[in-house]
């Protein structure tokens, strides 16, 4: 049941389960902090950041409750708080509701590209991060005065756009999932993606890097680039080592789709070690959440006023880098980038997050990490250099489908159950590291080198999974690997 006329996206459902987040919040009575001043910071967040809506008289449990019972003198007080509390004057729409009987207050507020709002009394700056609302303080303000900068590129207007190029299937997809019922067109202007001026519709920036079927007709580079690269660093010249170059040309939804079908086809598997069970599970060469989620963020982050510089992810044998234009926004750091957020084109953010694309920028950043923790690879790493933000995904184990042949797996995964918990974590070891010494697994295991090395003999001539990487016959810092093909215990 839709119960807002000024937002059909919102049901009743909605205000009831919905989880809080960077574009909604519940407020109930006698909860903390819903007096009216407390209520206008929550708005002065939102009016700084992406803007969003606050449900007052909604536990956070999602009880309906009464406003009514407040009073007239008390509820005069909720409906004036954008004059009382908030300055700069902010586009706030106050919609009072009934539900069955109940009176309830939803704030609609717009986002606001070019000014930055305070409170009137003492002249403190709030903005919303997911699900919370933090207090500024003045480096983070001028920072937050810079994003707004240039998040005016998303709302300029594309004069010249000719509505033929609509991408009228993503357009509609759109409007299904918030419940529209008008007009396509009118639905872009509710959601300040265009305007209308004269009888003529007239599309935003935002709308075209949404909804074009080619925006980079319109905006110069307003595309994603795929370079795959043989070996670990890229070469030129002579030595180029480029081996593919595939380049996305399309509107966010669909590039998104694309380059999400592309990659799950090009990366490869790798064998997973389960220290449970000694199986070798196959797993991705990098986990789709990871990489999927690093799209996602460069499409929503870049800095489309930067032109001439593509989204770029660059495919190398150990490593997937993922890049755009522009440094991190607003109090965003390298450091914090896990629990900050805020959107640099918050028209194209709140779009995606709308269409399912993306629950929360910030949580996408966490769910890289945890993704990767749970394949068993090193920690993404962010950089920001020369005015671009990079994403580094490291596989460690990437290559062990070359090093590792089928018959070693297959032995290992007969045998596990036989191996004590020194001969696993022997094997374990190896498995993430290629090649080790005597002295590593001595230290990795804590056993001494004489049950070390009788362990070693057995893998080596008894179950023949290892290779001792050595002529010599006693060389204590000889290598042991696992066997890759029948030749090389007699070559060592």
């Amino acid at each position: 049941m839709i119960v807002s006329k000024v937002n059909p996206q919102i049901t009743l459902d909605y205000l009831q389960t919905k989880r809080e987040n960077q574009y909604f919040e519940r407020k109930g009575l006698g909860e903390k902090e819903t007096k009216p001043s407390k209520i206008a910071e929550e708005i002065i967040g939102m009016l700084n950041a992406d803007g969003g809506v606050l449900a007052l008289g909604v536990s956070n449990t999602g009880e309906i409750q009464d406003l009514s019972g407040l009073g007239e003198e008390q509820l005069s007080k909720y409906r004036t708080l954008i004059i009382d509390f908030i300055e700069p004057f902010g586009r706030v729409e106050l919609e009072e509701i009934q539900i069955e009987g109940k009176l309830l207050f939803l704030y609609h507020v717009e986002q606001d590209v070019e000014r930055i709002y305070k409170r009137k009394d003492n002249e403190q700056i709030f903005l919303r991060v997911d699900d919370t609302n933090r207090l500024l303080d003045r480096d983070v303000v001028r920072s937050l005065e810079y994003n707004k900068q240039i998040r005016k590129f998303e709302d300029e207007i594309v004069s010249d756009f000719d509505f033929n190029d609509i991408d009228l299937p993503i357009l509609n997809r759109y409007k299904e999932v918030l419940n529209y019922k008008g007009d396509v067109l009118e639905l872009l202007i509710k959601r300040h993606l265009a305007i209308k001026s004269n009888g003529a519709y007239r599309l935003k920036k935002a709308g075209v890097l949404l909804f074009a079927k080619d925006p980079e007709k319109y905006i110069t580079s307003a595309t994603l680039r795929y370079i795959r690269y043989e070996g670990d660093e890229a070469l030129v010249g002579t030595e180029l080592n480029v081996i593919k170059d595939e380049r996305f040309e399309t509107n966010i939804p669909r590039i998104i789709g694309n380059v999400k079908a592309f990659l799950k086809a090009t990366l490869k598997d790798y064998y997973f070690l389960d220290l449970d069970s000694g199986r070798f599970n196959k797993v991705p060469e990098y986990p789709e959440e990871a990489w999927l989620e690093g799209v996602v963020n460069a499409l929503c982050h870049r800095s489309y006023n930067v032109q001439g510089n593509a989204i770029y992810i660059k495919h190398f044998d150990n490593r997937l880098e993922i890049s755009n234009s522009g440094p991190l926004p607003a109090q965003v750091t390298v450091e914090n980038i896990r629990t900050e957020r805020y959107a640099r084109n918050p028209r194209v953010a709140r779009a995606l997050e709308d269409m399912g694309f993306v629950r929360q920028l910030n949580e996408g950043v966490s769910r890289i990490y945890r993704s990767m923790e749970k394949s068993m690879l090193s920690e993404p790493e962010y950089k920001v250099q020369n005015g671009n933000v990079y994403l580094t995904l490291r596989n460690k184990i990437s290559q062990h489908t070359k090093t590792i042949p089928e018959p070693v797996l297959h032995v290992i995964q007969d045998k596990w159950s036989s191996f004590n918990e020194t001969q696993k974590r022997i094997l374990q070891h190896l498995f993430y590291n290629n090649k080790a010494t005597i002295a590593d697994f001595t230290d990795v295991t804590g056993i001494n080198e004489k049950t070390i090395r009788l362990y070693l003999n057995q893998f080596v001539e008894q179950e023949k999974i290892l290779v001792r990487l050595s002529h010599k016959i006693r060389d204590k810092n000889a290598l042991y690997a696992f066997k890759r093909t029948v030749q090389d215990n007699k070559e060592h």
